[in-house]
């Protein structure tokens, strides 16, 4: 079988850990049965993702198969990432939801995507990336006594993502390390209001809400010190006309949205010009999510 994940940009600004979007960009992972174990690799982490121990695909995988089956079983895995790794795109939520796709449909069971997203919270807590990953298209996400509790919707047709990839990564786990344990209380209510804002905006197809309804309070400004150029990527996205321009998930990444293709490429163009040193791309918007055939 081959299994195709798509790439995730979460949080959106002030939606944090609630707020996540699907790209058409693709982690992809074949998989076939083998008298011996065998892995390959090509594209990101193609030098350490080979054995059980670095591969978080073959861990989730073949623990949940041994829990499906009771056996070990042995397969040839082919792996086609395209996802770069701890840039904020949901490299690791892609692993996740492809590895339990992967483990129940090898042991013969019916894939059911909720059950897929709910056992994925086992792996990660937070739900604005693997909901996405699973269900494609923009998503509000909460979780409810150990449950993903979501709204999905797909985005119109024409909107592009320009994605600008930084050639240095920031820890998720030192980047959330840093967030204040604390929070005032008008910090709060302006990250709901425009968490709020951006939801409906969204929804109603008011884009010209959107660049009031990006700001954050909470972790934007304080992970974005870990890589200051990215102030300024922020502000070139903007003067190049861009709906909305946000930190991806914790970084280094950053997601700008554009209200149609001639846009996107005037961002991107104005981004690659800026930061030469950055990779910049422009995406469609996935409204499938996991994918198996």
């Amino acid at each position: 079988m081959k299994i195709i994940v798509p790439a995730t940009s979460a949080n959106m600004g002030p939606g944090f850990d609630c707020l996540g979007v699907a790209l058409k960009f693709y982690n992809a992972i074949d998989i076939q049965p083998s008298k011996f174990f065998s892995v390959s690799v090509r594209g990101e982490g193609a030098r350490f993702l080979k054995t059980k121990n670095g591969n978080a695909f073959l861990n989730i995988f073949y623990k949940t198969y041994k829990r499906l089956t009771g056996a070990d079983g042995a397969f040839r895995f082919r792996f086609e990432n395209n996802i770069p790794l701890s840039r904020g795109l949901g490299s690791s939520s892609a692993a996740i939801v492809s590895a339990l796709s992967a483990a129940y449909l090898t042991a013969k069971v019916p894939l059911d995507k909720r059950l897929i997203l709910n056992e994925a919270l086992t792996y990660e807590q937070h739900p604005d990336n693997i909901t996405p990953a699973t269900f494609g298209g923009f998503c509000v996400c909460a979780v409810e006594e150990a449950e993903v509790v979501f709204s999905r919707v797909r985005l119109e047709d024409r909107l592009r993502a320009v994605v600008t990839i930084p050639d240095k990564p920031i820890s998720t786990r030192l980047s959330r390390n840093v967030l204040p344990k604390k929070l005032k209380i008008e910090d709060a209510t302006f990250n709901i209001a425009r968490s709020s804002l951006l939801t409906a905006a969204l929804l109603t197809k008011d884009y010209d809400l959107l660049r009031a309804a990006c700001e954050d309070r909470l972790h934007q400004a304080i992970r974005m010190r870990f890589l200051p150029e990215l102030f300024e990527v922020q502000k070139t996205a903007f003067e190049a006309g861009a709906l909305s321009s946000s930190l991806s998930g914790s970084g280094s990444s950053f997601f700008h949205l554009a209200k149609d293709g001639d846009d996107a490429l005037k961002i991107a163009l104005a981004l690659r010009k800026g930061f030469p040193s950055f990779r910049t791309e422009i995406f469609e918007f996935d409204a499938l999510g996991a994918q198996v055939s």
